[in-house]
């Protein structure tokens, strides 16, 4: 299966926004992204949920904090584990360049499998070479962030035992 990616250039022009709202709504989870290096991509799913969503706020992000505490629906997500945000940052040390390709992989795959329980959340991945050295940045709701620390954690034990 082909699956069509789109790149933050490629959105902005067929929705007529400039990418840096295109990289806004990435990092807020209004658009479903994966940050791959320097350059994010959006799978062509992804991106026909993001346009079919009842509409795109464009207004300045003070402006939409000030609508979201003035909505009676601002505290009732659609799933109750959205309530809480949790981001973080995790290091892992590798052996060469196909390991870090591997756990990308691996991690990108378990999110994009999970995805309807995970609700807004965000996975970016960056191969520090140098280093040999995988940066995973996470962000989400609590059952996200426990699924990917405790699909890390086994992973890490079956790859490092």
């Amino acid at each position: 299966m082909n699956t069509k990616f789109y790149t933050v250039d490629e959105i902005s022009t067929i929705l007529d926004m400039h990418p840096k709202t295109v990289q806004r709504y990435m990092r807020e989870g209004k658009i479903k992204a994966t940050k791959l290096g320097k350059s994010w991509r959006v799978s062509e799913s992804d991106f026909h949920t993001f346009t079919q969503s009842k509409s795109v706020d464009s207004t300045s992000s003070t402006d939409h904090d000030s609508k979201a505490s003035s909505s009676k629906n601002a505290l009732s997500p659609n799933n109750k584990h959205d309530l809480i945000k949790v981001s973080s940052v995790v290091d892992i040390s590798v052996r060469n360049t196909e390991d870090a390709i591997n756990i990308a992989n691996i991690l990108t795959a378990t999110l994009n499998g999970q995805h309807n329980d995970f609700g807004k959340s965000s996975l970016n991945i960056q191969f520090i070479e140098p280093e040999n050295k995988v940066r995973v940045m996470l962000w989400g709701n609590v059952k996200f962030m426990e699924t990917m620390m405790n699909f890390m954690s086994t992973y890490l034990d079956n790859y490092i035992g």
